[in-house]
C-alpha cells in the first residue's frame, strides 16, 4: 500500500498509509479527527523501498481485490515457468530461450538435500 499525503486546515500536512482503492477518499486528521483531503506535496518514493518490500506490497495489494489461490497460481504457471522463476536464461543463435541447468539436488529417505556438484564439503540441514 502506498503512502498518501493529506491536508488538514488545521493541523497541516499529514501522511497516511491507504490501499490504492482510497486513493480519492479524503482521511481523517490523526489530531483533529476532521476530513482532509488528499494532495500531492512531495514526489513519490515507491522505488527507494527495498524490492522484496515492494513485491511484498504489491502482492498484497492484488490479494485484496483478487485473490488467488495455490491451485489457480500453479494452473497459470507450469513447472519452470520463465515469468516467475530464478532460473537465467542463454540465448543462442536460433533466437530461443533455453534455461541453464541448474545444479543437481538429490534427497535422502530421512529429506536432507545433497548437492552432489558443489561444495561436497558442506552439509545441507
Amino acid at each position: 500500500m502506498p503512502v498518501y499525503e493529506y491536508l488538514c486546515d488545521d493541523c497541516g500536512p499529514f501522511k497516511d498509509l491507504r490501499p490504492m482503492a482510497e486513493c480519492d477518499d479524503p482521511q481523517a486528521c490523526p489530531h483533529c479527527e476532521t476530513l482532509a483531503p488528499r494532495v500531492i506535496l512531495t514526489a513519490p518514493n515507491f522505488f527507494c523501498m527495498p524490492a522484496d518490500r515492494r513485491k511484498a506490497h504489491a502482492v498484497n495489494e492484488r490479494s485484496t481485490h483478487a485473490p488467488q489461490t495455490l491451485a489457480q497460481y500453479k494452473a497459470s504457471h507450469g513447472p519452470g515457468c520463465g515469468c516467475c522463476s530464478t532460473g537465467k536464461t542463454v540465448k543462442d543463435k536460433g533466437a530461443t530461450d533455453r534455461k541453464k541447468p541448474t545444479r543437481l539436488v538429490t534427497k535422502t529417505r530421512s529429506g536432507a538435500k545433497g548437492f552432489p556438484t558443489a561444495r561436497p564439503w558442506m552439509i545441507s540441514h
